[in-house]
């Protein structure tokens, strides 16, 4: 079958950059499945994204559907034909409906029935004719938050559309999508080119673009043509100034890169410089004020030192560069000469004079002020510092200032600098280092993958200030439910997670969150035992989907775990690694299986189980050699529970294989006598009570 390629494009006004990449993926993976569920074949599929349009190109896409087989079942044989073998109404209709005589059809036994069926086969449907359909759905699939319509039509995009081109091979696909009629036409540049293009066929779309109309339509090459320009013209910049080459370099930020890339379709690089004044401002800011509010791109020397440049791209070919680098320079200006007021105003007063305005901010209407809020951090930051090694009083002092910033002028017209500006301010007031690294670390992890809190007074309030928030959200019952988390819950509860695990802190959760929930203003029982279910879940789904350390296990892993009651994550995370190594051993199988065995036999008993046992009532040689084996090794595999040695124990218990084994084979647990029988099940409790201190491997399948 031949074939030939595809090119589909849509014009519009700038996309959002945000989003960008996400549409061209989008798009892309939409085409791609609805021409597999047409039955279409294709080679290789590209797509391209610019602020101005998104286009995919579909390589050697076979003209014409394959050729279809038909089967369709009629009614049952005994309603299709009378008595004397003659079709009946039924029989002769449904032969009609499908363009044949009835004695074309044929007979086909299913299930308990016999039924007529007709099979057939149908030509493929024409691509062309199928395209608009296939292009039509997958626009409408297309992630976007909120659409918009222009104009007096009903067609809805995400902005709204100037151009649309469709070609199969050379000849343009007939198709009104969005209110437009399909031609060959693209467009280039706004102002380089900005004439209607004819495509003659879809191998011409890039160079086209590329050459006369200057677009760069392949979002990755544009990307990595911003990246190389900035960075070499930071090197020249060092350069030009008298430095070494190679020794300044620009801050390259994958988001940023992204977004720039996003807003440009010839991407050209201005450096751009700002006064030496502004270096004394916090470093954050200055990099806040470029990269958030201008989309510049910072520098910085070899010493890690930023320098009063930035390197902007532009989106044009100036005929007069100089023009572009001072218009850039005189918006950044006033930027950086509002954020050098805020500072010069907040620090007029030192950063505890804040913290009384904490008390007429709400931080949730059942919940009180952040002033409340800070003052619960306080009283839970001062046990965990206790509880982890760290000093009281460093954990007291910088949780009572950590939300301070908030008020501050700075954060205000950074939001994103919340903690690292009361850091700076801290420092400046002469406060301890760990109090003003505590106020920035507060906040981590941010998002995945982020960093972590250092000092130990930065993971007590970061710990804090998250089991604050989970146990107050939970009293007043707006825990999350399905997608809707507007309290950020989950992230809070992965931040305590990473935190310990990571930092390997270990103490008693349970006991530190009813403390947490004791000092809410709102009382809830149960709030504490809900809390410490909801971060266990969390660090199921956290440890199941990312399993890292060379930790893999499984859910039904997490839930044998868990049975045993552990009271702390890392004493989790222990117990889970242990039994991942002892479910490799040869010995695991059948003591797991013999595990569940004995968890089945306790659980159906109809009468109590002592918790002695008598040696003096063995009978048979088996239970003898299991009774004293156990007695043996008891001690050895509690003692290693103790220690948190489970691996240890884990293999004292796999030395009882043989043991086991043997009673299974060759004893009958429910013996007509009671009282050997109570004693047999006594001897199964204790052993089930030792398997169940460290994990209950009757959860486990198999």
């Amino acid at each position: 079958m031949s074939a030939r390629d595809f090119l589909f494009e849509i014009g519009t006004e700038e996309l959002p950059p945000l989003i960008l990449p996400n549409l061209e993926h989008a798009l892309a993976d939409g085409i791609r499945t609805r021409l597999v569920e047409a039955g279409l074949s294709f080679g290789a599929l590209h797509s391209f994204a610019t602020p101005r349009r998104l286009a995919v190109l579909v390589a050697s896409l076979s003209e014409q559907q394959a050729e279809q087989e038909i089967r369709r079942r009629g009614p049952p044989m005994s309603a299709a034909f009378d008595q004397s073998g003659q079709a009946t109404r039924a029989g002769t209709a449904f032969a009609l409906s499908c363009g044949v005589p009835v004695a074309s059809l044929q007979q086909v036994r299913e299930g308990k029935g016999e039924f007529l069926y007709f099979v057939g086969r149908k030509a493929g449907a024409l691509t062309v004719s199928l395209l608009p359909a296939i292009v039509q759905s997958a626009l409408a699939c297309l992630p976007v938050p909120k659409r918009m319509r222009w104009g007096s039509g009903d067609a809805e995009f995400v902005r709204p559309v100037h151009w649309l081109l469709m070609l199969y091979g050379t000849q343009i696909v007939p198709a009104c999508l969005l209110g437009v009629n399909a031609g060959r036409d693209t467009r280039g540049h706004r102002f380089h080119a900005p004439d209607p293009m004819p495509i003659p066929s879809p191998s011409d779309y890039v160079e086209l673009l590329r050459a006369p109309g200057m677009v760069i339509a392949q979002f990755a090459e544009r990307r990595e043509r911003v990246r190389t320009a900035v960075a070499a013209t930071a090197a020249e910049l060092a350069v030009e100034s008298g430095q070494p080459a190679g020794s300044w370099r620009a801050l390259i930020g994958d988001e940023l890169l992204d977004e720039v890339t996003a807003l440009v379709e010839w991407p050209v690089a201005v450096a751009g410089r700002f006064d030496d004044r502004f270096l004394t401002l916090p470093r954050e800011v200055l990099i806040s004020t470029l990269q958030q509010h201008q989309r510049y791109f910072p520098i910085e020397d070899a010493p890690g030192h930023l320098v009063p440049w930035f390197i902007t791209v532009s989106n044009i070919e100036s005929r007069d560069p100089q023009r572009v680098r001072e218009g850039n320079e005189r918006v950044v200006r006033p930027r950086l000469s509002d954020a050098a007021f805020f500072y010069s105003q907040d620090r007029r007063q030192p950063l505890s004079a804040l913290r009384g305005g904490l008390d007429a901010v709400t931080f949730q209407a059942k919940l009180g002020s952040l002033g409340d809020k800070s003052r619960r951090i306080c009283t839970l930051a001062e046990d965990i510092a206790k509880l982890i090694g760290g000093v009281p009083k460093l954990a007291r002092e910088a949780a009572e200032l950590c939300k301070c910033d908030l008020l501050s002028s700075m954060v205000g017209e950074f939001p994103d600098l919340q903690g690292v500006i009361g850091s700076y301010y801290a420092a400046a007031d002469g406060l301890p280092a760990e109090v003003a690294a505590a106020i920035r670390e507060h906040y981590l992890p941010r998002h995945a993958g982020d960093g972590l809190p250092e000092t130990r007074a930065g993971i007590a309030i970061a710990l804090a200030d998250r089991l604050d928030t989970l146990c107050g959200i939970f009293a007043i019952g707006q825990k999350p439910t399905g997608t809707k988390d507007p309290f950020g819950l989950r992230r809070a509860a992965i931040g305590v997670l990473r935190i310990v695990l990571e930092h390997r802190l270990d103490f008693d959760l349970p006991a530190l969150l009813d403390t947490a929930a004791a000092l809410q203003p709102v009382a809830s029982a149960g709030t504490a035992s809900e809390v410490y279910a909801y971060i266990l879940e969390r660090m199921r789904s956290h440890l199941v989907e990312s399993p890292g350390g060379g930790l893999i296990i499984s859910t039904e892993m997490f839930d044998a775990v868990i049975a045993a009651r552990p009271i702390s994550l890392l004493d989790v995370e222990l117990r889970l690694r242990a039994l991942a190594a002892f479910l490799k051993l040869p010995e695991a199988a059948s003591l797991t299986a013999a595990n569940k065995r004995i968890s089945n036999i306790l659980r159906k008993s109809a009468e109590p189980v002592p918790g002695m046992v008598d040696p003096h009532k063995f009978v048979s040689p088996e239970e003898k050699a299991l009774g004293h084996a156990l007695t043996a090794h008891r001690d050895h595999i509690l003692s290693a529970i103790a220690v948190r040695d489970y691996a240890g124990a884990f293999n004292e218990l796999a030395s009882l294989r043989s043991q086991i084994d043997a009673f299974f084979d060759d004893v009958m647990v429910n013996d007509p006598n009671p009282a050997l029988r109570a004693n047999r099940l006594a001897l199964l409790g204790q052993l089930h009570g030792l398997f169940a201190g460290i994990a209950d491997l009757s959860s486990l399948p198999g």
